[in-house]
């Protein structure tokens, strides 16, 4: 979560332009396949390379939707601020977005969080120059760390950084730019930062490059954290309750398939990601054990994405998750 959650009346001609427009769009497709039969459920993603999303990938490539009785159709947000302008509009059914977004339903998205998906931040790391002289956590005391935005996931996880070291918060300078790409790549090559926050992958990346390297992933020294969730619109679950669940079961058969057959997993993953097929399979590696079996919450999991709201001043009070994340449209095993 990259921007507070005053963002969500919607703001803009423009915003409101393309969502209406995609909104359109979908509904067309969407007519037309439910001519065909099949009841279609539009998804949506905060990050369209994320690997923590690619089971959507998964499930329609190996048609675990389509045997569960429903077409699925993706578009990506870039940001987790304009997959909620899309979720309260009505552009989207579901969004596969991060667990610090609960605070968006907090005051007033009209969504709740129906499945896990990751439940440790591996997916994120803290990424080094090359060349850097640091080699463990402690070396980065009186550093500077780059992150994207005040509030945002990446800023929370500098600070468990300080928070583990047992520093004093001044003993580590957050410097939040907005970066990300090759404008991050370009931030540790000039020294305007020491470190990032970042994609693990990328860290991993950037060394076989010999461009940046990968300290550690965060979730070395960040334990459970609900990571990742699946989203729906209120107006789905009460009216289209078959079709969440039939969403739900697709999404973990495909995560099942995705632990047994690591090869198969990992050409579908690089469509998404983009990276060769060397970095793809330590990502692989080092993510996928965080990635939920049945979508359950949970506590200790529940507890640090919790703390986060009012760590990074999002909320100012923990709020009554059972309010805001639900596990009966899940799978019964």
């Amino acid at each position: 979560m990259t921007a507070s959650a005053t963002a969500l009346p919607l703001h803009g001609m423009r915003v409101r332009k393309s969502i209406v427009l995609f909104a359109a769009a979908l509904l067309l497709a969407s007519t037309a396949r439910d001519a065909a039969g099949a009841e279609t459920v539009r998804v949506g993603k905060s990050s369209d390379i994320s690997f923590t999303f690619v089971p959507v990938d998964v499930g329609i490539h190996e048609k675990f939707f389509q045997k569960a009785g429903i077409e699925v159709e993706v578009a990506s947000f870039g940001g987790s601020a304009k997959l909620q302008q899309a979720l309260v509009a009505g552009a989207v059914d579901a969004g596969l977005a991060a667990g610090t977004d609960i605070p968006f339903l907090v005051k007033g998205a009209p969504e709740i969080g129906v499945g896990a998906i990751a439940l440790t931040p591996a997916l994120f790391g803290v990424i080094l120059p090359y060349d850097s002289p640091v080699h463990k956590l402690s070396d980065l005391k009186g550093k500077k760390i780059g992150v994207t935005t005040v509030g945002s996931l990446t800023e929370w996880l500098a600070l468990q950084i300080v928070k583990k070291e047992g520093w004093k918060r001044e003993d580590l300078t957050i410097v939040a730019d907005g970066s990300s790409g090759a404008a991050e790549i370009a931030a540790l090559r000039t020294g305007a930062v020491d470190a990032r926050i970042s994609a693990a992958a990328l860290g991993i990346d950037l060394e076989q490059r010999q461009q940046g390297r990968l300290l550690m992933p965060v979730s070395e020294f960040v334990g459970p954290f609900l990571m990742n969730v699946i989203y729906v619109t209120k107006d789905m679950a009460e009216k289209r309750p078959d079709a969440v669940r039939a969403f739900l079961k697709g999404w973990y058969e495909a995560v099942g398939f995705m632990f047994d057959h690591k090869a198969e997993a990992n050409a579908i993953a690089q469509t998404v990601t983009h990276f060769a097929p060397s970095v793809q399979e330590k990502q692989y590696d080092l993510v996928m054990p965080s990635m939920s079996r049945d979508g359950t919450f949970p506590a200790d999991a529940v507890a640090t994405v919790e703390q986060s709201f009012t760590d990074l001043g999002l909320l100012t009070e923990k709020p009554d998750m059972t309010k805001y994340l639900t596990t009966r449209f899940l799978p019964q095993r």
